[in-house]
């Protein structure tokens, strides 16, 4: 598959500021992926001399973590939001207690929030409106935007991981939170840089990028329980021309989660576990339509994971998975290094159903380590098997330690392998005359995307 190039994001996000960004704490590395311009920005006038710098004490903030500073966040937003280059500060040593809250654009170009200190969400899920359970910090329609800093973003999650406390919130307040905050969000945004900060126990997931484009994510730290439920990482859907790079997240699910109309991804230098992997999909969920195209995952270690490179579509849904790549990953402790799951189903139960989402064009190259579990799950659907997989390269050999193993399974995939293959039976594991499938498997499934 062609590497594709990046536009670089260029942004100044701190000219002349006492402050420094922390320096890199994972390996070094850069791509660049081409995106399509952004929207224009409204025209706001001329602009008086002023400083460019929003301090959130200085709009009525107590930063002592208990108060609600929801209102000089978002008034110090506003503010900033009128000025070219303009900074709002979360400064270090302080706790800022702030409810849910959308900061929307467009702004001027080149915003920048500094986190030096504490953003906190509120601790218990009963205080919550229900108008508020899908995000806690929201940014809508931002361009040119930058987040970056040596604080934390705290979602204070322990109170909706606990299977006692939704019980307690449904008593009394006479609902159920299916619906739980992810910690950051980033809505139809464009050009927007998140660097340097530590986003930890978010109630779901830490960091989610929905209908934006040009995205980069660099130097960054997640972190949450092993046991935390669905806290992915990092969260993409219907988004485009993203590079994620040099970052460490353990988390209760997945470490990033590639979905639905995604396409132009590079993630590379990323430490990943505790959690499920690095996973595309779940792609078809009740019978919709999941197009993925031109994923590149490479220079990855993950350990103590369920998973490692992961592919997984719902029974019964249609679109295409194509152009996608994982390289030189390092597997350490991992239940099932590799997989392709076309029978995804997150139930006791899922109805068999005849169509899928297809999958072609997937390449495993140099993933070495060693599992816990099984060394490759290929599971294609039957009707729609999986065409043009390429196994190069893949060592695993079995956790010390561990006794229950499972043989490497492949059931309906084409494609071809090339050594060295350890166990070697990997090396018997793809079907080489998927030819017809080629021709009308894709080809039916390509027109919906």
């Amino acid at each position: 598959m062609a590497a594709f190039t990046m536009l670089a994001i260029i942004v100044d996000a701190r000219k002349q500021h006492s402050k420094k960004s922390k320096p890199s704490k994972h390996l070094k590395g850069s791509a660049n992926i081409p995106g399509p311009a952004p929207a224009p920005l409204p025209h706001r006038g001329s602009y008086p001399t002023q400083s460019s710098f929003f301090n959130n004490l200085s709009f009525g903030a107590k930063g002592d973590g208990v108060s609600d500073d929801s209102k000089a966040l978002l008034s110090a937003w506003k503010a900033a939001c009128e000025v070219p280059g303009a900074t709002v500060e979360i400064p270090a040593e302080f706790k800022f207690l702030v409810k849910p809250i959308t900061l929307q654009g467009p702004c001027v170009p080149h915003l920048v929030l500094q986190i030096d200190g504490t953003l906190l969400a509120p601790p218990e899920a009963g205080s919550w409106p229900k108008s508020s359970l899908f995000q806690w910090l929201n940014f809508k329609w931002v361009h040119d935007f930058t987040v970056q800093g040596t604080g934390t973003v705290n979602g204070q999650g322990f109170d909706w991981w606990s299977p006692s406390s939704v019980y307690f919130i449904q008593k009394k307040s006479k609902h159920i939170p299916d619906l739980k905050p992810t910690a950051l969000r980033f809505y139809a945004s464009y050009n927007v840089t998140v660097r340097d900060i530590e986003i930890v126990n978010s109630p779901q997931c830490h960091l989610k990028f929905d209908n934006s484009k040009r995205i980069k994510v660099n130097n960054i730290t997640i972190s949450s329980p092993e046991n935390s439920p669905n806290t992915d990482g990092i969260h993409l859907q219907n988004t485009q021309d993203v590079e994620i790079q040099h970052s460490s997240i353990g988390s209760g699910d997945d470490c990033i989660s590639i979905q639905i109309g995604c396409s132009n991804i590079h993630v590379h230098h990323i430490n990943c576990g505790p959690g499920h992997g690095i996973s595309v999909g779940g792609l078809g969920k009740d019978r919709s339509v999941a197009c993925v195209s031109n994923i590149i995952v490479e220079k990855v270690s993950l350990q103590n994971t369920l998973a490692g490179a992961r592919i997984k579509t719902w029974q019964g849904g249609i679109g295409l998975v194509k152009n996608i790549s994982f390289s030189n990953i390092q597997v350490s402790n991992v239940k099932y290094p590799i997989i392709i799951d076309q029978f995804y189903c997150d139930k006791h139960i899922c109805k068999n159903q005849t169509e899928a989402v297809a999958i072609s064009g997937v390449r495993y190259d140099q993933i070495i380590g060693s599992y816990t579990v099984q060394p490759i799950y290929l599971a294609c659907s039957s009707n729609v098997p999986c065409i043009d997989v390429d196994l190069i390269n893949i060592q695993l050999k079995p956790s010390q330690g561990y006794t229950s193993f499972k043989q490497a399974l492949c059931w309906n995939s084409y494609g071809k392998s090339q050594a060295p293959l350890v166990p070697s039976s990997i090396d018997y594991c793809l079907r080489r005359d998927g030819g017809f499938f080629k021709r009308t498997s894709r080809s039916s499934h390509e027109h919906v995307c």
